[in-house]
């Protein structure tokens, strides 16, 4: 028996991708078999409604095809297979393992069959078009730029250090437990990012994302000590206002992160260390703050995040927590986004309620034009965390997540660890599970404070650097770079990844190349809202177009050290409208394309 099914295709599933809720959904499928076909069914279950999955023949509109149209009722993820019967045997029709959409395998049992997903929507989000069109920065605060004159840093801490250079390695110092025992400092603050304003706007930066910037123990402040306050480290609230106000004035946006699912053991609310006047949990069961927290035996034995007792984890049900966080008016979002902050970034988000998420969201839509970006680190529009589905992307939750299953493909296929064909599926699949808002407007990145640097990944080798930026700046999302990539930084895993930029010796080549990559990408706003779909080049290229109106865009990528020249054989360009894979043909075939180099076509048909 011969089966042809693929998700990706119109011919075969319509509309592609995500749908809204009571969207018609048609689902046809090829057999071609020696023994007559009784009976095909499509086979459909909700997400964890594995007791009730519905049955819909199929009918026949050819000898060799069968269509049915499937209703969705329920907001989630749907799963699907197809059972195919014949006289003399039962065949069952899914997705390869692992998940992938595209054409799928054959199975024996039904035990041993992949379900394709369904991902299906409460509602299409739109978002700000400041974000929808620009391109971010992430800054690590105290690792970038000191403002102050004589370069002193505000407010040391006790028990700190300070670097003896700025051109100083990042190094922990830890006992013999592998605590930290004293926090490094280098002094960057929120004066040194108003000062390097100018050089933002020149590199072509819109978006300016920061790691938290409220009171903490460490020089992260994922621990934070009072979320109303600056770090003095950083600064002071007189300087927080003077950044926005210049940020915003130089047609700039700024996101902050927002750390709420666990604060710092000597933060004003757990006050282990009594370093406030307010009585944290630790001090009394009486303390407001209390009932915040998870105690197994008091004070000493709490719940923490991953077991890391310096952060000691929120209870994101307590409706004073979310009082405070979101739901007052004088809360935590209300207090900050009031002062002109443009959206937020929420750390561990796979760790906060759906609903808690829904919270801020609420909060956030009663102001402008305003983002809510979620940290996940998989595919978020399957993710389960703690044993519970995630439904943060439906409608209502989070815009947007920071996108590492793209930096993943990006370095993956850079370094030859994935073929040109794994790349593909691997993106396809992502584009089909996810909605299309999050699609083409997720917070794209090639490295972030919590991983090594994209030079150091791939290997030191600057030519496949070059490659990345590219495809950073030109495939679907929000291209946001981790600051003094630009700069030929090289990093291993935190906190070697957290150097102070290098303003002395930046590579300026490599500024220049970045910078002409930014401006490239401001000057095509319409990339993201356009048409979108990728193909490859046999076992050496990679490759997508975008297409809206008579606007096109070709991008092709030799991922191999060896020159290319194409043949209409090596394109694979299935998903592609007739008309639009027969330009690409036309323009492609017979051109060479150098070792690691990324061609870039503009209205090629």
């Amino acid at each position: 028996m011969q089966v042809t099914y693929n998700s990706f295709l119109p011919t075969y599933k319509t509309p592609f991708g995500a749908v809204t809720q009571q969207t018609p959904v048609q689902f046809t499928i090829g057999i071609q078999s020696v023994t007559p076909v009784k009976q095909v069914d499509l086979c459909v279950a909700h997400d964890g409604q594995w007791d009730d999955e519905a049955t819909l023949p199929l009918r026949p509109v050819s000898p060799t095809t069968y269509t049915t149209t499937f209703i969705p009722t329920q907001v989630g993820l749907y799963f699907y297979y197809f059972r195919i019967e014949t006289a003399t045997t039962t065949v069952f029709y899914g997705c390869v393992d692992g998940g992938y959409g595209g054409p799928g395998v054959q199975y024996v049992l039904r035990e041993h069959v992949q379900m394709y997903q369904l991902t299906i929507l409460k509602a299409i989000e739109t978002l700000p078009q400041w974000y929808r069109e620009g391109v971010a920065y992430q800054i690590f605060v105290d690792r970038f730029n000191n403002g102050n004159a004589d370069g002193h840093v505000n407010a040391p801490k006790a028990n700190s250090f300070i670097y003896g250079r700025l051109t100083d390695r990042p190094l922990y110092v830890r006992d013999e437990h592998r605590a930290i025992l004293r926090w490094d400092f280098y002094g960057g603050n929120l004066r040194g990012i108003r000062a390097k304003i100018p050089y933002l706007q020149q590199l072509g930066v819109t978006i300016v994302y920061l790691t938290p910037i409220f009171e903490a123990s460490s020089n992260h402040r994922y621990d934070t000590g009072d979320f109303l306050k600056i770090d003095p480290v950083l600064g002071t609230l007189a300087d927080f206002d003077d950044l926005v106000t210049a940020l915003h004035q130089a047609g700039m946006r700024l996101i902050l992160d927002g750390v709420f699912n666990h604060v710092g053991v000597d933060s004003k609310y757990f006050n282990q260390a009594e370093k406030y006047p307010t009585v944290g949990a630790t001090q009394s069961k009486d303390s407001p703050y209390y009932r915040w927290f998870t105690f197994i035996h008091y004070p000493q034995d709490y719940d923490s995040w991953w077991g890391i007792r310096d952060l000691p984890t929120v209870d994101k049900e307590d409706p004073t927590y979310r009082d405070f966080i979101f739901g007052k008016p004088d809360s935590v979002i209300d207090y900050w986004t009031q002062r002109g902050v443009d959206g937020w970034r929420l750390d561990v988000a796979d760790e906060l309620p759906d609903d808690f998420i829904a919270g801020i969201r609420r909060t956030l839509d009663r102001y402008p034009d305003k983002v809510l970006i979620g940290e996940v680190w998989e595919d978020a529009s399957h993710k389960l965390a703690y044993g519970l589905r995630r439904h943060y992307l439906e409608g209502g939750g989070l815009h947007a997540v920071m996108n590492y299953p793209l930096r993943r493909l990006i370095i993956h296929v850079l370094n030859g660890i994935l073929s040109p064909a794994e790349w593909w599926r691997e993106l396809m699949t992502l584009k089909e599970n996810y909605p299309a808002s999050t699609f083409q407007y997720n917070f794209n990145n090639i490295g972030t404070h919590d991983t090594p640097r994209i030079l150091t990944m791939l290997e030191e080798n600057q030519q496949r650097l070059r490659l990345a930026v590219q495809l950073l700046l030109t495939l679907p999302g929000v291209p946001c770079l981790y600051y003094g990539d630009e700069a030929l930084m090289l990093g291993g895993k935190d906190p070697d990844n957290r150097a102070f930029y290098p303003w002395a010796d930046a590579d300026q080549a490599q500024v220049q190349f970045v910078t002409e990559w930014l401006h490239w990408r401001r000057q095509h706003p319409w990339l993201n809202a356009a048409h979108f779909a990728p193909f490859y080049l046999a076992d050496y290229g990679i490759g997508y177009s975008y297409w809206q109106g008579d606007q096109t865009v070709l991008v092709v990528i030799n991922v191999t050290t060896e020159p290319r020249t194409v043949t209409s054989h090596d394109l694979k360009l299935s998903g592609l409208p007739l008309d639009l894979a027969r330009a690409i043909q036309h323009c492609l075939v017979t051109r060479t394309i150098g070792g690691e180099q990324c061609r870039v076509i503009e209205n090629f048909t």
